[in-house]
């Protein structure tokens, strides 16, 4: 009998250490992203810089010198042939990685949209040379060429190519969809023959750099978002409404009350702002966006 105890003791000492130990969490891995650099050799005027680590912590990034793009296929089962280049934000300091990119690409992809997030280099960091208007503006160019050069590998049309910024990146949006592209920059494949004008634009509480746009009356059609009490960007949001309103761009805007800066997609108590994101497949659903459209000849 007490050797029946004992191997029953036993059994159930195992029955109890096995499950205990299989729900043990396993350590969590980073999710793992492609990485496209924008220049096969670099970025025009980086040189050494290239080599350094980009830097990352919790939800940002910063230190890019190899500008590039992170796919977000949509599931083929939903995919209906638009994509949507992502500019987080940062002040020109850091980049927003997760609330403003990765996030919202997953959250485009939902809607059969194929994303794009845009890390770019950054002109308001400590030790920068570069600017937004040259060296952010022509990452966010390329980034838009790119796209629509390899627009059948992802089964994108290349005519419906749009590019959405937060805050800074909003400001780099309104660099290619309503400014003059410079002349003289320098073409180093054929990628740079391609058109870097998005075919409409989203911008996110838009800061104001740039605003009012020189070249607003031949701007891609634009949906704008901010908070009403956004002491950075709620009176530029509304100012280039007004100027795309005024040359006839087909442009919507949304300004939610008593809201501040950097509402994101979910980050609100309001129900108005977490329902913005609907007002913009709204939108996109409207102009024919995430349709196919006929094929030119």
């Amino acid at each position: 009998m007490q050797l029946r105890r004992s191997g029953l003791a036993l059994l159930l000492a195992s029955l109890i250490a096995v499950p205990a130990a299989s729900q043990d969490p396993a350590p969590e891995r980073p999710p793992h992203y492609d990485r496209i650099p924008l220049w096969p050799n670099g970025a025009p005027g980086v040189r050494r810089r290239r080599a350094e680590a980009e830097v990352a912590r919790d939800y940002w990034v910063r230190n890019i010198h190899d500008p590039s793009l992170i796919p977000f296929p949509a599931p083929a089962a939903k995919r209906n042939g638009a994509a949507i280049v992502i500019l987080p934000g940062g002040g020109h300091k850091l980049l927003v990685w997760t609330n403003e990119g990765t996030k919202v690409a997953t959250a485009l992809n939902r809607a059969g949209i194929t994303s794009f997030v845009l890390k770019y280099r950054l002109a308001n960091e400590p030790g920068s040379t570069y600017t937004v208007e040259r060296d952010a503006a022509d990452d966010a160019r390329r980034a838009i060429r790119w796209v629509r050069a390899h627009a059948a590998e992802y089964g994108i049309d290349p005519a419906r190519v749009g590019a959405m910024g937060f805050s800074a990146g909003g400001e780099l949006v309104t660099q290619v969809a309503d400014h003059p592209e410079p002349i003289g920059r320098p073409r180093t494949d054929a990628i740079d023959s391609l058109s870097a004008r998005p075919d409409f634009q989203v911008l996110v509480f838009p800061g104001p750099r740039g605003v009012p746009a020189p070249a607003i009356a031949t701007a891609p059609p634009a949906f704008l978002v901010a908070g009403s009490r956004d002491d950075c960007c709620a009176a530029p949001t509304v100012t280039l409404y007004e100027q795309l309103r005024r040359a006839g761009v087909s442009a919507e805007l949304h300004m939610y009350a008593d809201s501040g800066h950097a509402f994101n997609l979910d980050e609100s108590e309001r129900l108005s702002i977490l329902h913005w994101p609907d007002r913009l497949y709204d939108w996109l659903a409207d102009g024919g966006w995430l349709s196919p459209r006929p094929v030119k000849h």
